[in-house]
């Protein structure tokens, strides 16, 4: 599985907890982009509950905080 910010974003209002197949079916109905499809269908549980992104990918709460994404506000300051 290979997980970036802006992948993982697309499950952040999924119904969590869900099964694997609960967060296949969401990514589809949802529109998400296929390789978020594919990172899901990488689940070798099929029946254990993932309770969050983070039990998907470990780093995203890191990840997820301000400093890694960048802010258009900030560029308009310094111009």
């Amino acid at each position: 599985m290979f997980w970036t910010p802006e992948l993982a974003s697309y499950l952040e209002d999924a119904p969590f907890p869900a099964t694997k197949e609960e967060l296949i079916d969401y990514a589809n109905r949802t529109g998400c982009p296929q390789q978020v499809i594919d990172n899901l269908m990488e689940i070798e549980d099929e029946d254990a509950l993932i309770m969050g992104i983070e039990d998907l990918w470990p780093e995203y709460e890191e990840m997820s905080s301000e400093d890694y994404f960048y802010d258009d506000d900030e560029e308009e300051q310094y111009q």
